[in-house]
């Protein structure tokens, strides 16, 4: 007992002198001298020659361990490699190189460090120089390491060369195996399958069970590729070794289910986990209760949030935010903002992803007047990204344009690097602010620049310069994007042939329609409407009739102004018997709205439909040029709902 008193007190009074050494200003002044100068302080060498000594007499706890990676660290700034690191060990006397127990540890730290490049030269230096014979252990510390360098091919041969060594994996080989080959799934788990079932196989023969954590994480990556066979099989094995379903598998099936849009299955699975008397969480019931309001389904959603209160149950942070965004986008924004209020009844502190919520909700409002006061309260939060890209497009939503491309610069100063998003802003501030060329030439300079920018920022500059009317610079983005092959969208699509439309230029913009069905797109209801309502004008009857066609193959919604548009039409054409049928079968497909049929009457001769609209013909030629100038604005919401 006195001596491992003795011994602890000689590491910590040792790590001790190191630190006052480094601290004092003795050592400040040392730190401006040449390598050389720096090469001959032994302190770090010392300590870390001390700990690795010591590790073969006792056994170091985590704390021990995080204070020696800092020592380390010094000692690989100074020494760079290594060999390097080792030889000057030795120099001062260091001889618990050679020991196996010693040799671990030093794996240990660089592991403990994050160091896993330096963690293999050091595997295979030891090997080389000191006679270094890895055990289970060493080869589970290498494979994770080469699994964290990118190297999983060679994990995985590393592990399967474990069956032919003396040492054979154990349960923490296969534990660290299965835990990189989930986290692959983010970039291609499907080529990873067949190893997992391998690797399940492999565990199950060498009579090791994974752990319900375990199963849980190949759970989640198997229903995040929407393997779902594979996961099925899973829960299957689970129910065969006897392994109890936990709140967290529930849950991963319930969220995964939402996520593909199947919310019934879902809904069935949170009264299953019910029924076995697995008590679900805070998680579980934010979860279903967005997609119950995502699907337009308050109703189901509020029921299930009572119940969630009713089994004794507080909203987190988490959940309020959530209640916050899907009452706002459903209309509720005072109830959105209460919720808000609520939360220092909840001794809850907003996070910059509430008040990013706020923002939508005032603007959705209209209620501008409240943005200062959220700045205000806004300002002891740790504004992210997120928040400033949302007070960004805010701003320039309440029409403070110039405002916003400040706070743009504000942001650039704070050192917040943009993403597409906040790009997006910047360029609908220049364009509302009226400095169109400068919007123009940003947009240029960031397309060029950045290689991941989607068809997002097309859509948000066409938009932009069609609202402030330059329909020619819209066209002439749109020429710039379709002539470079940047990723175009429908909404991208659809604002750039309103552009053309807009510019009177039909017969370019019939051209892009066709390349946008050519490139696999389906135009969307905002498209046929679009095009309709120009044809109608132009009193083009065979674009018309191409236009509804394609609109009933589609099952595409004709809109209650284009109705009015094809009945003033036909007032003045003598061939709208062929018109009269398409809307004929528009109506019994059900793809008119109500106003729309109430006006249609199919049962009168075309006379009869003449005399019943000829007041509302005559009456819709200044409503028409309204909407004209409207078709941009709608296409323009519908841009800025995307991302």
């Amino acid at each position: 007992m006195r001596y491992r008193r003795t011994h602890r007190i000689a590491v910590e009074g040792c790590l001790c002198l190191c630190r006052s050494w480094h601290s004092s200003s003795k050592w400040r002044r040392r730190n401006t001298v040449n390598s050389e100068t720096l090469s001959r302080c032994p302190s770090d060498l010392i300590a870390f020659s001390l700990f690795l000594w010591s590790a073969q007499r006792r056994r170091h706890d985590s704390f021990a361990f995080d204070r020696i990676v800092t020592v380390l660290r010094r000692l690989t700034h100074r020494y760079d490699t290594v060999p390097a690191i080792l030889s000057h060990l030795e120099t001062i006397g260091c001889a618990s190189l050679t020991n196996p127990v010693s040799q671990l540890v030093l794996l240990r730290i660089y592991s403990r460090a994050g160091m896993y490049a330096m963690l293999l030269e050091a595997y295979h230096h030891l090997q080389a120089s000191y006679a270094f014979v890895p055990d289970t252990f060493a080869r589970n510390l290498v494979m994770d390491a080469l699994f964290r360098v990118g190297h999983s091919h060679l994990a995985l041969t590393l592990t399967l060369s474990l069956f032919n060594h003396t040492h054979p994996p154990n349960f923490f080989t296969f534990h660290i195996l299965l835990l990189h080959l989930s986290k692959l799934n983010n970039n291609n788990l499907n080529l990873n399958l067949p190893h997992i079932a391998r690797m399940l196989r492999l565990m199950l023969w060498a009579g090791y069970s994974p752990s319900p954590l375990t199963f849980q994480m190949l759970l989640n990556s198997l229903c995040k590729i929407n393997a779902f066979p594979q996961a099925y099989q899973l829960l299957a094995l689970m129910t065969v070794l006897g392994i109890n379903f936990s709140v967290n598998i529930w849950t991963i099936l319930i969220h995964n289910y939402c996520k593909f849009g199947r919310l019934r299955l879902a809904n069935n699975l949170f009264h299953n986990m019910l029924q076995t008397g697995c008590s679900p969480n805070v998680v579980t019931y934010t979860i279903l209760f967005k997609a119950f309001m995502q699907s337009n389904m308050p109703s189901p959603a509020f029921r299930l949030f009572n119940v969630m209160l009713s089994s004794g149950q507080s909203p987190d942070l988490i959940l309020c935010n959530v209640l916050i965004d899907c009452l706002s986008k459903a209309g509720r924004c005072q109830d959105a903002i209460q919720v808000f209020l609520s939360l220092s009844e909840r001794n809850l502190k907003p996070d910059s992803y509430t008040f990013a919520s706020l923002l939508s909700t005032i603007c959705r409002s209209k209620m501008f007047y409240l943005l200062p006061k959220l700045v205000l309260v806004s300002r002891h939060v740790d504004a992210d990204l997120v928040f400033c890209n949302a007070l960004l497009s805010s701003l320039t939503k309440a029409d403070l344009p110039s405002l916003a491309v400040g706070f743009y610069d504000h942001m650039i100063d704070e050192g917040f690097v943009p993403d597409k998003y906040t790009f997006a802003g910047l360029l609908s501030a220049l364009c509302c602010a009226g400095r169109v060329d400068k919007a123009v030439n940003v947009y240029h300079g960031v397309v060029m620049s950045y290689h991941d920018i989607d068809a997002h920022i097309h859509t948000v500059i066409i938009v932009g310069l069609l609202k402030t009317g330059k329909f020619h610079k819209a066209v002439s983005v749109l020429r710039f994007a379709v002539m470079n092959k940047y990723p175009l969208d429908t909404v991208a699509y659809t604002v750039g042939i309103c552009a053309l439309l807009r510019g009177r230029r039909t017969q370019e913009a019939c051209t892009l329609y066709d390349q946008m069905k050519n490139d696999g797109l389906k135009p969307s209801v905002h498209t046929y409407n679009m095009m309709l309502f120009t044809f109608c004008k132009e009193r083009d009857l065979q674009m018309i009739k191409q236009i509804l066609q394609e609109m009933i193959d589609s099952r595409i919604y004709l809109s209650g102004r284009n109705f009015s548009n094809l009945c003033k039409y036909m007032c003045r054409s003598d061939t709208h018997l062929s018109l009269l049928k398409l809307l004929a079968e528009i109506r019994d497909l059900r793809l008119l709205s109500a106003k729309a049929l109430h006006f249609l009457n199919f049962d009168r001769h075309a006379d009869g439909v003449q005399a019943k609209h000829k007041h509302q013909a005559e009456d819709n030629t200044e409503w028409n040029l309204i909407l004209d100038t409207s078709s941009s604005e709608d296409l323009s919401d519908v841009a800025a709902s995307v991302g």
